[in-house]
């Protein structure tokens, strides 16, 4: 499976460094961070991804992003939780995130009005020490997206990217 992602700046990595000691008491610890933008279930073929990709980006401008905080789902649609992460705010990003599932079609509970933009930093564990690492105060960290990678699942690296040049 394929998913359109935003590979996170090396000030997110330093970020989800600083708030790694907090982290310990999950099961699994992110050591590499993305966003995902739009999941591509169904789609088998990188070529053929990568041509519908570029049909939707085609004369998108590059767009900013931010940290908005630490949050969590404490009952995710997939997999263990509860899954902490970083909350990201972006009016650019919403708007993609719309553009693709018109182009691919909506993951039922996880996009269209259900997307939830977000960094997961730790997954599995207690919920009170998700609590508690929401609670936290952090700064905000805001970075320009010039690029997009389609990742892919199987290898669980980016397999392409996509310049936006507006």
């Amino acid at each position: 499976m394929f998913s359109l992602n935003i590979l996170a700046p090396g000030s997110v990595e330093r970020l989800a460094e600083d708030l790694f000691p907090l982290l310990s008491p999950f099961e699994k610890v992110r050591e590499r961070h993305t966003l995902v933008v739009k999941r591509l279930e169904g789609e088998d073929s990188l070529p053929h991804v990568r041509e519908r990709l570029r049909s939707v980006l085609s004369g998108r401008p590059p767009f900013e992003v931010r940290t908005d905080g630490i949050d969590f789902f404490e009952r995710p649609t997939r997999g263990e939780g509860p899954v902490v992460y970083l909350r990201i705010e972006s009016s650019g990003l919403s708007d993609l995130h719309y553009d693709l599932c018109r182009e691919f079609g909506v993951v039922e509970g996880m996009e269209a009005d259900e997307y939830t933009p977000h960094v997961t930093l730790a997954r599995g564990g207690r919920v009170a020490d998700a609590e508690a690492l929401a609670d936290r105060e952090i700064d905000d960290v805001r970075w320009t997206v010039n690029e997009l990678a389609v990742w892919d699942a199987r290898y669980r690296e980016a397999a392409a990217r996509l310049p936006l040049r507006g």
